[in-house]
């Protein structure tokens, strides 16, 4: 029996059960896809725009582990993208309150997961037919940014679970797309990917009407509190890539719990073992009569997932910001020594051009992340058999240099909010060292260098960035 054959859970605000109840057992298999290289012959499958931070502080909210994640039960469901960024804004504001020590004591972030789904966002791009918000990424770009704002791990584990949900609309058949998007709505699922371009391909060997995947990946971000995990592997004996969704609660999925990085120290992005893990080859996405249906549309997964991290990363640039600001209008003091003495740190004008440099910046990061946001998010909704190579190469350019615009801009964040908070917000109990620690982290992703080239070969020459797993 394959997953169309299926019947989803019941829907539900809750969150799903923790790993060894019933996880992911409604469903055996899903089938979509993350990505599909120009090399690879095979398959994949894995407005309202949160303003400027108010120059005054807005009323703290309890902390995560005071605030029950349901407090949303009986409300009105959002409708609109304006109400669905303030959803992911009060989740931010969540957040933010024990962002520092949930960071430190480096716990699972079970019960953060659980308040996303509580606040409806893991089924936001999900059909509205199917219980879903029926949001476009336009607007799911807009509520990454506003939970990363609270606590940039969790809004990483957002911005991937969104990818690896859209992953069957990229390259899986119409009745598989129909299948996993209303298990996923249905079930409140959140989704998790073993898909690491940089280590081996797993290996899948066929046997009878099934895959079989084995192998090993480093990275699995967010598959120790995922309900559903993206496989990629080769064919053996060929350079067919294969890609399927399965429940991430079974024996063959063993996670390592070795993620120990310098920041997003929340997003479980540790190793993972794939063995002997079954999929039937009518899950395998995209596959008609076992071959692959390849579409251009099908390789938007990296500029999609690319500026996932953008909008992530200003998320976090935008709450560096407003933590700091916050510290220098209680706490800093002013310079007493320069010849032109203050009252306040508000009054310093070396403080006051400080925060007025680095807000412009991030301003002008937000707004091209916006255009190039509406601009992806219209193609990313439009009949996928349209999308032209070179439509795909010229949105995967303004996604490059996007990216490498925030990620410039974050990392000035991170570094001068302390400069301009003084001495004594280095502190550790202060904590503001966690938004550049997290902006660090992920920026190495790929090398930045890299994405401006890509933009200077396109202003240069008229070039478009081959399809591959980071382009």
């Amino acid at each position: 029996m394959t997953l169309i054959d299926r019947e989803p859970r019941p829907a539900s605000g809750s969150p799903a059960p923790a790993h060894g109840a019933e996880n992911a057992r409604a469903s055996t298999h899903a089938d979509a896809s993350g990505s599909a290289s120009a090399h690879a012959s095979a398959s994949a499958s894995a407005s309202a725009s949160a303003s400027a931070h108010a120059t005054t502080a807005r009323p703290r909210p309890a902390p995560l582990g005071d605030a029950p994640v349901d407090r949303w039960k009986g409300a009105p469901r959002p409708t609109t993208p304006a109400a669905w960024i303030a959803r992911a804004r009060e989740v931010g504001d969540i957040l933010a309150v024990d962002q520092v020590e949930r960071d430190r004591a480096g716990a699972s972030p079970h019960q953060e997961v659980a308040l996303l789904k509580h606040a409806g966002l893991v089924t936001l791009l999900g059909p509205a037919e199917h219980g879903g918000g029926g949001q476009t990424w336009d607007t799911a770009y807009k509520v990454i940014r506003a939970v990363a704002r609270g606590d940039g791990s969790i809004g990483q584990l957002l911005g991937y679970h969104y990818l690896w949900a859209w992953a069957a609309r990229l390259v899986a058949t119409d009745a598989q797309i129909e299948a996993v998007e209303k298990l996923a709505t249905t079930g409140n699922l959140l989704f998790g990917g073993a898909v690491n371009p940089r280590d081996s391909d797993l290996v899948i060997r066929e046997d009878g009407d099934e895959l079989v995947y084995s192998g090993r990946k480093s990275f699995s971000t967010g598959g120790v509190v995922s309900d559903l995990t993206v496989l990629e592997g080769v064919l053996e004996g060929t350079d067919t890539h294969v890609f399927a969704i399965v429940p991430t609660d079974q024996p063959g999925i063993v996670f390592g719990h070795d993620w120990d990085s310098l920041g997003q120290r929340l997003t479980e992005s540790g190793s993972v073992e794939i063995r002997d893990v079954r999929v039937p080859w009518a899950d395998a996405a995209g596959f008609v009569d076992r071959v692959f249906q390849p579409l251009v549309y099908g390789t938007l997964n990296v500029p999609a997932i690319q500026l996932v991290f953008a909008n992530f990363y200003l998320g976090v640039a935008e709450g560096a910001l407003e933590t700091a600001a916050a510290y220098t209008r209680s706490t800093t003091r002013a310079w007493p020594y320069g010849g032109d003495d203050k009252e306040r740190a508000t009054d310093e004008w070396y403080v006051l051009e400080g925060y007025g440099q680095l807000q412009s910046k991030v301003w002008a990061s937000e707004a091209l992340l916006d255009a190039v946001g509406a601009e992806i998010s219209a193609v990313l909704h439009a009949p996928r058999g349209k999308l032209t190579e070179r439509k795909r190469g010229e949105i995967a350019v303004r996604v490059a240099a996007a990216k490498a615009r925030i990620a410039e801009d974050g990392l000035e964040v991170g570094t001068r909010i302390l400069e301009l908070t003084g001495a004594r917000a280095s502190s550790a109990k202060v904590g503001l060292d966690i938004f550049w620690r997290n902006l660090r982290t992920h920026t190495l992703h790929d090398p930045i260098p890299y994405k401006r080239r890509e933009v200077g070969r396109h202003v240069l020459l008229g070039e478009i960035p081959e399809p591959t797993w980071y382009t």
